[in-house]
């Protein structure tokens, strides 16, 4: 036997062959690989880079790289030119600029479920989350790979399991009021790490290099188990997380699971940068930062071309209505602080806030009115209000209830939106009619469910000292409470302490026309000296350290 083997070598040998085939060489680029990405647009298409600033830096990159274009969430929403069409005209422009990939924020649900899933029907893109899930099927592919050179790269999705708050609940839930959308999230974080991981774990398997997660789902301390670092350090197989949602513009390496090390980066929002990964042909090594836009104007007054004409088209038709003045202000209306410039509608009171929670509480004839902070969205300058000003303030196109409350409920509502102070919460309440302390020095004492939905109080409460028109608050009292529909009636921000309570008025009028309304009527067109103050009238006081005893 051995010998008719020698035979069968020697004759191989003579005919040029080998008895055992060497290894196929891997594929290996020519260029590098540049994947550009934008995140939390939130429809700031003529800002900062703009899309037509965006469309001119990749085809420039284009030139001698490979280059592939992808959005982490939250496109869709932000300005009018996405309230006013539900998102259509943003689809549209993400289709010309030319995008490859899109992972689903949390706002891309505000327009309603049945709406988003026609807008990804009418993405030339794919939308890919390894989470989000319907019935605990997945409504989009997890992940897609493309080729370059022969090198497969994956792309994986994530989105937020904060969706199911901080967009309105009532979306993901059926005719009978139970959820039957989700993104896998539980107390620990494990079934979302799982997901992920399963969606790694099968890119790699179909041949992938190189393994990019697209996330939506930030940095902030009330995503916890959800975040970048949560998923990284829970995790392996991932190569370069690329992420949205917090708005912030870090850029990081931290480690895996194993111990190994994960580029992690973030771009900011409204265009005012552009993030970008890069893969070097030399060596494989990666890079990632952001191309950002340090000029005191924007890109799109200075480039013309075909995606710049595209927004000119977009914008048009409604720029002539949103320039109508319908207001002046004497005032900053401020969401941030003018010293520090520091976001804090989502910590403390402002003036904006004071004045949004005025016009809910005079439009409705309610005792109390409440607006969440994460629903205020920018700042009105002092001289001519617009019809886009309001717009920007309220774009979400909320409706105005009323509904009857008790004075436990009140308590409770108050002591879950201060559950994260001195930390952000969308659910953060601006109010009026109502004064309370917040007495931070106390941890919040708030349960919630898996889902991150209220459900008790089961300590000492952090707000104290609630006066109700001057009045303490009667906790066996039944007052009459104003805000909109996101938050009375669809859990909006988690908060589920409405639920049951009798409604009133029912969704009568858009947010954005009350607060025009209040302004235009009872303010006389003006607003002025009683909201100079931009930290607002002293409705929220905050209590750093216990009193002396």
């Amino acid at each position: 036997m051995k010998k008719i083997l020698g035979l069968i070598l020697a004759l191989a040998m003579l005919l040029g062959c080998t008895a055992v085939a060497e290894e196929a060489a891997a594929p290996a680029l020519t260029k590098d690989l540049v994947i550009l990405f934008t995140s939390d647009v939130h429809c700031g298409i003529e800002s900062g880079w703009g899309y037509a600033g965006l469309a001119a830096l990749r085809d420039a990159m284009a030139a001698q790289n490979h280059v592939v274009l992808v959005d982490n969430g939250d496109a869709i929403q932000g300005e009018p030119v996405g309230t006013m069409t539900k998102g259509e005209a943003i689809t549209d422009l993400m289709n010309a600029v030319g995008y490859d990939i899109a992972t689903p924020g949390n706002h891309e649900f505000d327009y309603g479920m049945e709406r988003f899933l026609e807008l990804a029907e009418k993405a030339e893109f794919p939308y890919i989350s390894s989470n989000f899930n319907k019935e605990g099927e997945l409504v989009f592919d997890p992940y897609v790979i493309k080729e370059f050179d022969g090198v497969k790269v994956a792309f994986v999705g994530i989105s937020t399991p904060k969706t199911l708050t901080s967009s309105s609940p009532a979306y993901f839930k059926n005719e009978e009021g139970e959820f039957i959308y989700g993104f896998f999230q539980d107390e620990t974080g494990e079934k979302l790490y799982n997901a992920v991981q399963s969606a790694v774990d099968a890119a790699i398997a179909e041949g992938a290099s190189y393994v990019v997660a697209m996330g939506h789902v930030g940095n902030e301390a009330e995503c916890k188990p959800w975040t970048y670092a949560d998923i990284i350090g829970n995790t392996n197989g991932i190569d370069a997380f690329l992420d949205g949602h917090s708005h912030d513009k870090e850029q990081v390496i931290m480690l895996n699971k194993d111990g190994e090390e994960v580029l992690r980066s973030g771009c900011g929002t409204k265009l005012e940068g552009i993030g970008y990964l890069r893969i070097s042909a030399e060596d494989g090594s990666m890079e990632c930062g952001i191309h950002e836009w340090d000029y005191d104007f924007d890109a799109p007054e200075l480039i013309k071309n075909e995606i710049s004409e595209a927004v000119e088209n977009a914008t048009a038709a409604l720029n002539e209505k949103l320039a109508e003045v319908v207001a002046s202000t004497q005032v900053d209306l401020v969401i941030r602080d003018p010293e520090t410039d520091v976001r804090i509608v989502r910590t403390a009171e402002t003036n904006l806030g004071d004045l949004c929670a005025d016009a809910y509480r005079d439009q409705s004839g309610a005792d109390i009115a409440i607006v969440n902070g994460g629903g205020v969205r920018d700042t009105i300058k002092a001289g001519d209000i617009t019809l886009n000003d309001i717009l920007k303030v309220h774009p979400f196109g909320n409706a105005m209830c009323v509904i009857e409350i008790t004075g436990q409920k009140v308590l409770d509502a108050l002591e879950y939106a201060c559950k994260d102070v001195p930390n952000e919460f969308g659910g953060f309440l601006q109010v009026s009619g109502i004064t309370f302390e917040i007495h931070t020095y106390i941890p919040s004492s708030v349960k919630m469910d898996e889902n991150k939905m209220f459900v008790s109080v089961d300590g000492e409460y952090r707000v104290k000292n609630v006066m109700v028109g001057g009045e303490p608050l009667d906790m066996d009292k039944v007052y009459t409470l104003a805000s909109h529909n996101y938050k009375l009636k669809q859990n909006g921000d988690g908060n589920t302490v409405f639920d049951g309570c009798t409604i009133l008025q029912d969704e009568v009028k858009l947010d954005n026309q009350v607060l025009i309304d209040y302004i235009t009527t009872t303010l006389g067109g003006v607003v002025g000296e009683d909201y100079a103050d931009p930290y607002g009238q002293g409705r929220i006081v905050a209590v750093p350290e216990a009193p002396a005893k």
